[in-house]
């Protein structure tokens, strides 16, 4: 079933009732909602987008995106406040981020007004699958553009879609906000200088598979991935970007052409800045781990995981030893939420509150 643009659902507020679902146990995956949204870039234009039901996708055998990996994603969510509203953080950077990642693999770049428009229609769409407040859970929303158009040899494709599709979520991480292992990858590299490691493509997320599923094997819980050059410095790890506090209290993460521009890491320098941790992007060699005292790794996906471990070699640094997670850590991950979830002020305008199709 499909729903066109002019045939928007009425989900005002005060008339959404919940889907029935365990919303403290959510896992961090894929489920079933009302709505995805398609648009369709040909000849030279977007359409103006259509709501269905249905979940799968019509491709062309040939199609850029099976073959030649043209696609790119998006990742951002929206959250319940404790007044009942919904809320997005920071989707204007999730905007510009996919325009940069379409331009790089030469797809047609969505606007920003109409990413922003896909994101509030796709929500109130799916208004009752917001997770309520105090949950703990969030909607994730997942924006991607594929190359759809047919093309046999390496080109561009004459045709793209956009979709946008939500789901519930709970924490990343099964253990939410309790510190993880990680180890040091040398035998994987995720991206490399010059390459497509800066934009948000599945190919970098493809390369590190095997990378983590391996760690996970070893009883850990992902990898942290060495530049691919040099083999000295920290990138980052396999979902999200990583910072480490020095004994005098700095927030330092990687500077590193390969790494993919977090808008979490963006907010956390800021929000450290504020908390006077004096924040840095800088090469990170591989020997600082075992002089940080706390770290973490930050993104869309688990906001932040604390670090417990890093093993590197034969050496391991430990930098949660009572199994909870530093002070600077745990202060920026609760100032960052409670600015989600507009339980503290928004001085800096990152969150931009959903209108109801009444509104």
């Amino acid at each position: 079933m499909s729903v066109f643009a002019s045939q928007r659902p009425d989900v005002a507020t005060s008339e959404v009732v919940k889907a029935t679902l365990d919303w403290a146990s959510l896992p961090f995956g894929y489920q079933k909602t009302d709505y995805n949204l398609r648009y369709t870039w040909r000849d030279g234009a977007w359409d103006d987008g259509v709501l269905t039901s249905d979940e799968i996708i019509p491709l062309h055998i040939a199609a850029t995106c099976l073959h030649y990996g043209q696609e790119c994603f998006e990742g951002l969510k929206a959250f319940e406040t404790r007044r009942g509203d919904v809320v997005v953080f920071r989707m204007d950077e999730n905007a510009q981020r996919m325009v940069r990642s379409c331009r790089k693999i030469l797809m047609e770049p969505v606007p920003e007004p109409m990413f922003i428009d896909a994101v509030e229609r796709i929500i109130n769409a799916n208004r009752r699958f917001v997770p309520p407040y105090g949950s703990g859970a969030s909607l994730y929303i997942r924006p991607l553009v594929i190359g759809t158009g047919p093309q046999i040899g390496v080109r561009p494709a004459s045709e793209y879609m956009f979709i946008v599709l939500v789901t519930p979520v709970g924490p990343y991480f099964k253990t939410g906000f309790t510190p993880v292992d990680l180890v040091v990858e040398e035998d994987v590299d995720r991206a490399a200088p010059l390459g497509v490691g800066d934009v948000k493509v599945g190919g970098n997320y493809a390369a590190g598979i095997r990378a983590s599923v391996a760690a996970k094997k070893r009883g850990f819980s992902e990898v942290l991935y060495l530049d691919a050059k040099e083999k000295r410095f920290i990138d980052e790890s396999g979902p999200a970007n990583f910072f480490g506090v020095t004994k005098d209290g700095q927030y330092v993460t990687p500077a590193s052409p390969s790494v993919l521009p977090s808008i979490t890491n963006k907010s956390l320098l800021t929000l450290a800045k504020e908390m006077g941790m004096r924040p840095v992007q800088r090469s990170i060699g591989v020997e600082e781990l075992f002089d940080f005292v706390e770290a973490g790794c930050c993104g869309t996906a688990a906001v932040i995981t604390p670090v417990a471990s890093i093993t590197h070699r034969e050496r391991k640094v430990v930098y949660a030893k009572d199994g909870r997670a530093g002070p600077l850590t745990t202060q920026l991950y609760q100032q960052l939420r409670a600015i989600q979830v507009g339980d503290v002020p928004d001085p800096h305008g990152w969150v931009r509150l959903v209108p109801t199709p009444h509104e």
